[in-house]
Order: C-alpha cells, then structure tokens, then sequence
C-alpha cells in the first residue's frame, strides 16, 4: 500500500490518496478493508476508490461522493494504469465543495501516479 496524505486541503476538508495492486473487485475491496483497519480511514466522510483491470470490466464506487469514482477512472484510463485500485480519502470539513471536490480528487490521483506508477 502506498500512500499520500493531507494532498490537498480546502475549506476544512482534508484529502488523501492510497493505491496498491488488486486485478478484480474482491481485490480491491480486500485493499479498502486493510486501509479501514487505520480507524481514520475508517472514520473518513468518504473513501472513493476505481480499478481498471487487464482482464475485465473496469471498476468504480463513489462511496457517497458522486461522480468522484469516474473521475478516478478516467485518469487510470488515460494514463492506461492497469490491476492498481486507486482510493481518494475525503473527510468532510463542514463547508460543501461543489465542483471544486472533482478537482480535487483529480489533484489526488495525479500526485499518486506521478509518484508510484511505473
């Protein structure tokens, strides 16, 4: 598991971003079980997560913060990031976002992939 925290922080919401191998849905939620067993992950308001398998249909759930797990999957399907599930964390602050939240979800992953995809 390779991890970013406190990626980017606005209007008290904090972010994080976590990937690591997984091939299919079980895998990754294996990945999301292991994160959570950090109570603040556990805790946190979200955690949004997109998988693009090599063999199979890609994988995406919003855990509350809709249309952020397509975002996710977009950028592993651009940068063609294979049998990696990539985990947005939000803990909400109190202020609502708006579209500010896709971007950054966006500034997560791309900060993870710039750092650990080879």
């Amino acid at each position: 598991m390779k991890q970013l925290e406190q990626v980017v922080t606005d209007r008290g919401s904090k972010y994080a971003v976590s990937g690591g191998a997984a091939r299919n849905k079980a895998e990754a939620e294996a990945f999301l079980k292991e994160l959570k067993r950090d109570k603040k992950y556990a805790k946190a308001t979200h955690n949004t997560w997109a998988l693009l398998p090599s063999d199979g249909e890609p994988l995406k759930n919003d855990d509350g913060e809709s249309g952020a797990g397509m975002v996710i999957l977009r950028m592993l399907e651009r940068d063609d990031v294979r049998d990696t599930v990539i985990v947005v964390t939000r803990w909400y602050g109190g202020k609502h976002l708006g579209g500010d939240r896709f971007r950054h979800v966006q500034t997560c992953v791309r900060e993870w992939l710039d750092a650990f995809a080879t």
